[in-house]
C-alpha cells in the first residue's frame, strides 16, 4: 500500500520531481507504459509513463485519457513538463504530473518503480539503520548485489555510499588486505585509508565520472583496487570497490562497470527508504522536544524507554553543505549505536537535536565522538530527564548552546551541570539589565571615559573585582604591568569617589559589570 507521494519519497529527487499534485491519498496499483498507438492509457490507480510524448498535443492527450481512466499520475520528461498547456491539463484533470530527469533511462525507471511497489506490498519490516547489515529490505538486495558483482569481477567487493560508508560487501573475503578488513569491521573507510586513496586522486577521478579507476598495490601491503562510480541522473550516489591482485582484463573491467546502473537503482531504493525513515523519526522527535500531546506514544515508536536521556543541541558552525552533511552522518551513526533502529536526531532551524541515553553509552560516547569529527561543532547538553520532561532538557540545551556561541564558556562542548555558574551569572545579568541597574551610580562615568578618552577603566574595574587583593593576577588578565594596573585603580577612585572598601559597593559594581558584559 503506497501513494504517489510515497513513491516519490522512495525513489527520491535524483530522478523525479513533482510538477502538479493530485490523487495523493489513493493507493498506487501498477505502472503502465503509454505506447503511441494505445487509445486507453492506464487504469484506476496506475502510474502512466509517457515514454513517447515529446509534443504538447500528445502530452495533453495522454493526461486527459489517463485521468478519465482513473490513473493517479503521468510521468513525462522535459520539455513536455514545461508546456503551460500540459500543466494546465494536469491541474484541470486532478492528476499528478511528475517530471522525470532527462538523463534517466525509462527502462531503469520502470524497474525501480516496480521494485518500490513490490516492496510496499510485501515488505513491512522496519528499515535498518545506516551500517546495519541485518539483511532486511533494500540492504539485503545490496548484499546480494555485492555477491553477484564479486562473481563478475572475480574479486571481493564492497559497495559504499558517497560518504565512504560501507552499505554492503560480498561474502567472498580477502583477509590479506588490512584496509578492506578494517573498512568492513568499522562500516566505513578509516580516515587513514581515505587519506591514502585521496592522495592518489581516487575521489577526484570518481567525481569526474570515469567508468573504472585502477589503483595499484601500495608498499604498505594494501592490495590493488578496481573502482566503479555509481551514478544516476548525473549524481554520484556511491562507488563499488573490488580488491584485485593486479591489472584486470578489459572485458572483466567492462563487465564490472556495466553493473554500475544496476547498483544505482539499489542505492536509490536504499537511500529513499532510509530517508523516509529518518523523516518519520525526526517528526516524532520534534513532537517529543516540543512536549506536545502524544509525545509519550512518539517516544515509544522511536524506541525510547523509561530511562534517563539528555537532549543535545549541536551547531555545526559551517555554511559548507558537505561538512554539515558529514556531521549529520556521523551523528546518525553514533546515536544509532545507543538507541535501537531509529536514531533520535532532528534538525530545527539549523540546529541538530539528538536524544541520547545519559551516561557512558550515550552522552559520554557522543561527546567523545564529536571531538573527533573533522567539522568542529558547538555542542550543548541539557540535564538528564525522563521522556515526559525532555522538553525541559531541550530548553536547557538551548540555553547552554547560547552561552557556547557567545564565547562565555571556555569549551565548545558543554553540559548543563558544568555550565551552572555561568548560567547563574548570565540569568542574573539578563534580569538586572532589564531593571536598568547599569545606569545607577558612578559606573556610567567610567563608561564615558573609556568611550571618549580611550581608557580601559571598565575592564580594569572588572578584573580588580575578579581578583581582589591580587594585583598581579588582575594585571596578568589585562596583559599590563602591575604598576599600570595600580595607577588605573587610583585614577578610577579619583574620578568617581568609589569606596572600594565597602563590600556592598563591590557587590553592586560586580553585578553591574556582569550585566554590562553578559546581557
Amino acid at each position: 500500500m503506497i501513494t504517489v507521494q510515497g513513491v516519490l519519497d522512495r525513489v527520491g529527487p535524483a530522478l523525479l520531481r513533482s510538477i502538479v499534485t493530485g490523487g495523493q491519498a489513493t493507493t498506487v496499483n501498477d505502472v503502465m507504459i503509454a505506447e503511441p498507438d494505445q487509445r486507453a492509457h492506464g487504469n484506476a490507480g496506475d502510474l502512466v509513463l509517457g515514454v513517447s510524448c515529446g509534443t504538447t498535443r500528445s502530452a495533453v492527450a495522454l493526461i486527459r485519457r489517463a485521468a478519465e481512466r482513473g490513473a493517479l499520475a503521468v510521468f513525462l520528461k522535459p520539455p513536455a513538463t514545461g508546456f503551460p498547456e500540459v500543466v494546465a491539463q494536469a491541474e484541470q484533470s486532478g492528476i499528478s504530473l511528475i517530471e522525470v530527469k532527462p538523463e534517466t533511462s525509462w527502462a531503469q525507471l520502470v524497474w525501480l518503480l516496480r521494485a518500490v511497489l513490490d516492496a510496499a506490498a510485501t515488505d513491512n519490516q522496519a528499515v535498518p539503520a545506516p551500517g546495519d547489515s541485518s539483511g532486511t529490505g533494500a540492504l539485503a538486495d545490496l548484499f546480494r548485489l555485492a555477491d553477484a558483482v564479486a562473481a563478475v569481477v572475480d574479486a571481493p567487493v564492497t559497495i559504499e555510499d558517497a560518504h565512504s560508508r560501507v552499505l554492503a560487501y560480498s561474502a567472498r573475503q580477502d583477509r590479506r588486505d588490512p584496509a578492506r578488513v578494517s573498512t568492513i569491521m568499522g562500516r566505513r573507510v578509516p580516515s587513514d585509508v581515505l587519506a591514502k586513496f585521496r592522495s592518489k586522486g581516487v575521489f577526484r577521478e570518481l567525481s569526474r565520472g570515469h567508468s573504472t579507476i585502477f589503483v595499484p598495490a601500495q608498499p604498505d601491503g594494501t592490495l590493488a583496487r578496481l573502482i566503479v562510480p555509481i551514478r544516476m541522473g548525473g549524481e554520484l550516489l556511491g562507488s563499488m570497490w573490488a580488491v584485485v591482485s593486479g591489472p584486470v582484463p578489459q572485458d572483466r573491467a567492462t563487465a564490472f562497470a556495466d553493473t554500475g546502473p544496476v547498483a544505482a537503482l539499489h542505492l536509490l531504493r536504499h537511500r529513499a527508504r532510509v530517508d523516509a525513515e529518518r523523516r518519520r523519526s525526526a517528526e516524532l522527535l520534534r513532537s517529543i522536544l516540543d512536549g506536545t500531546e502524544g509525545s509519550r506514544a512518539a517516544a515509544a515508536e522511536i524506541g525510547l524507554d523509561e530511562g534517563q536521556y539528555r537532549v543535545v543541541a549541536i551547531d555545526a558552525g559551517t555554511s559548507d553543505a558537505a561538512d554539515a552533511e558529514g556531521l549529520r552522518l556521523a551523528l546518525w551513526e553514533q546515536i544509532a549505536k545507543g538507541i535501537g533502529s531509529r536514531p533520535a536526531v532532528t534538525d530545527v532551524d539549523g540546529v541538530l537535536y539528538a536524544v541520547v541515553p545519559d551516561g557512558a553509552a550515550g552522552w559520554d560516547a557522543l561527546r567523545d565522538a564529536l571531538t573527533e569529527v573533522d567539522v568542529q561543532p558547538l555542542v550543548a547538553a541539557g540535564a538528564p530527564a525522563k521522556v515526559a520532561t525532555l522538553a525541559r532538557s531541550r530548553s536547557q540545551a538551548d540555553e547552554v548552546l547560547g552561552l557556547v556561541r557567545a564565547g562565555l564558556l571556555q569549551d565548545r562542548v558543554s553540559g548543563y551541570e558544568q555550565a551552572w555558574a555561568v548560567l547563574t551569572l548570565h540569568r542574573a545579568a539578563t534580569a538586572t539589565s532589564r531593571a536598568g541597574v547599569v545606569q545607577l551610580g558612578p559606573l556610567s562615568e567610567l563608561i564615558s571615559q573609556d568611550a571618549h578618552q580611550g581608557t580601559e577603566y571598565v575592564e580594569t574595574l572588572y578584573q580588580w573585582l575578579r581578583h581582589p587583593g591580587d594585583p598581579r593576577a588582575a594585571s596578568a588578565a589585562l596583559t599590563v604591568h602591575p604598576n599600570t594596573f595600580r595607577y588605573r585603580c587610583k585614577r578610577m577612585v579619583e574620578l568617581t569617589g568609589l569606596d572600594m572598601d565597602d563590600p556592598n559597593v563591590r557587590l553592586a559594581l560586580h553585578t553591574q559589570l556582569i550585566a554590562l558584559r553578559w546581557s
